[in-house]
């Protein structure tokens, strides 16, 4: 490689081990030299947790320069077997070879030293400090004994203008929306210049245009013979985007099939075991009369919602559908008196309420399940047990500070037949739960208060198809039973597949509402971008 003056001053401004790295990367296409025609070879990995088989002999072999998408519902195994890779777990059996020589990895740390990153599903950025810190995070530039910010800012705006990404190095993380964190990450994981990367739900919190930027990225990668591993649940993504799928069901792999073999219900099929006819189930109740009215809703953050007004029926599913930075997360947390308001009432069963904070909410009979389930839902450290009944202590008071154990245990074990929580038992902790399941488990958390109005953020977010279809039957036979619900979701068929009416946001304003059962994804979308 030959490089000009001004090629060579400019690479100067970096810090050595990122030169270094664009260098290597930079090589021509097919000088990646292989041994064999496998760049990654898992062999009969096996794994396990008290109580849970995670992963029984699942073998994985994924070529250079593809994008090798890994599938299955959410306890099929694929994030244990990703963490084998990535260091954060050992396993218990099998082999890995990456390049053909063998892979022995105690930390995160071993794998990244061995060209093996990966984007995680949950975010867990470092919020007080600046974007990029987050990204040099373990290896900063260092003049002597102190880190030279100047070039650490520099390095982060060449990675940046090298994905094509506007993001401010200086500004602190905490400040950015899920979307811009997702692109930091991927920025960060790119920034290794691995010679394989673990994307794991990378485009759960991107609009439309991130997605376009992120598979511009990966296409860049693969032309470069970077191995990918995409999980993702987005059918169309997989289909879109990958050379291979593989798919596994309850730790173990189903099979491997070129990604141009396959169809959206043979994907479902695999992953489930059975056909999966209906993506929703069947709707016939009829909404009735109004129960929640919001008038003119304004928040004191000038750039969010403004004069929003709208009601919810008895027995409804009212979608909320909007492009990221609509503010309809916003709304509902103002709604459950997370957030203040510069003007704007509330009316519940025609009688004005009150309410500035959850307790209020609670109170009047409300239940909130959050976006981020890991960050702001569970309780990681605790078990299922105390997860399921922690919002509702009250309920099992007893004389002298003590709680009703056996009523609790009751209510526990019922929740967890109802919702068909998967679990060894309810002392589980929750952290070692599926995502739908984890999801299944703060849903029970709220039934338990016995709310009228539910206010559902992005219920099957990260959750496979067929865990979906189970959220999305508790969900129709609550609205049946007469509970009201707002369900926010960027999903959408799901919002078309769920929703009585859908309410339309964009850029903190409601541009819309329209019936559920003849709206078209065509006029959400105009309704969503309108300025």
């Amino acid at each position: 490689m030959h490089l000009t003056g001004s090629m060579r001053r400019a690479e100067a401004s970096l810090c050595p081990s990122f030169v270094l790295r664009q260098r290597a990367f930079a090589l021509p296409e097919g000088e990646l030299r292989m041994e064999n025609q496998y760049l990654l070879e898992m062999r009969e990995i096996t794994k396990e947790f008290p109580g849970v088989k995670a992963l029984n002999g699942v073998t994985l072999q994924v070529r250079p320069g593809t994008v090798h998408a890994l599938m299955g519902e959410n306890g099929a195994g694929k994030s244990t077997l990703m963490k084998c890779l990535f260091g954060i777990y050992t396993p218990d059996g099998g082999e890995m070879l990456l390049n053909g020589q063998k892979l022995e990895l105690k930390s995160s740390k071993d794998a990244l030293d061995r060209g093996i990153s990966m984007i995680h599903q949950e975010l867990h950025p470092i919020p007080h400090r600046s974007v990029a810190e987050n990204v040099w995070l373990g290896r900063f530039p260092m003049r002597g004994i102190l880190v030279d910010e100047k070039k650490m800012i520099r390095d982060t705006e060449a990675l940046f203008s090298s994905l094509d990404m506007n993001i401010n190095p200086k500004t602190l993380v905490g400040s950015l929306s899920v979307s811009k964190i997702q692109s930091i990450e991927i920025a960060k994981a790119v920034s290794f210049h691995s010679k394989v990367i673990v994307m794991d739900e990378p485009t759960s919190s991107l609009t439309g245009n991130e997605v376009e930027q992120l598979f511009k990225i990966i296409r860049d990668l693969r032309s470069r013979g970077v191995a990918i591993i995409y999980i993702s649940h987005k059918m169309e993504e997989i289909l879109r985007i990958s050379d291979e799928v593989t798919i596994m069901r309850d730790g173990t792999k189903i099979g491997t099939w070129p990604a141009s073999e396959l169809t959206t219900d043979l994907i479902i099929s695999r992953m489930v075991g059975r056909d999966l006819t209906q993506r929703f189930p069947p709707r016939s109740n009829v909404p009735g009369g109004s129960l929640l009215k919001v008038e003119d809703f304004t928040s004191t953050n000038p750039k969010s919602f403004k004069n929003v007004s709208f009601e919810l029926k008895k027995g409804e599913i009212l979608g909320i559908g909007g492009l990221v930075g609509s503010q309809r997360t916003e709304l509902i947390e103002a709604i459950f008196g997370l957030r203040a308001l510069a003007s704007g009432s509330l009316q519940i069963n025609g009688k004005r309420v009150r309410i500035r904070s959850s307790q209020d909410a609670i109170r009047h009979k409300m239940a909130l399940l959050t976006e981020e389930r890991r960050v702001t839902g569970i309780f990681p450290v605790l078990s299922i047990h105390e997860n399921t009944v922690i919002s509702n202590l009250k309920r099992y008071e007893r004389p002298y500070l003590l709680l009703d154990g056996k009523r609790m245990k009751e209510d526990v074990v019922r929740s967890i037949e109802r919702l068909r929580v998967k679990t060894p038992s309810s002392r589980q902790l929750i952290k070692n739960l599926s995502g739908g399941n984890q999801q299944k488990v703060l849903l029970a958390r709220w039934l338990l208060t016995d709310p009228d109005i539910l206010l559902l953020d992005e219920p099957t977010r990260g959750i496979d198809v067929g865990a979906k279809y189970e959220i999305y039957t508790i969900i129709a036979d609550l609205a049946k039973q007469g509970k009201s619900i707002i369900m926010i979701s960027s999903e959408m068929p799901e919002l078309l597949g769920m929703s009585d009416r859908v309410m339309v946001m964009s850029e903190g304003r409601l541009t819309g509402i329209v019936d559920g059962k003849s709206a078209t994804e065509q006029e959400i979308m105009r309704l969503a971008a309108q300025a």
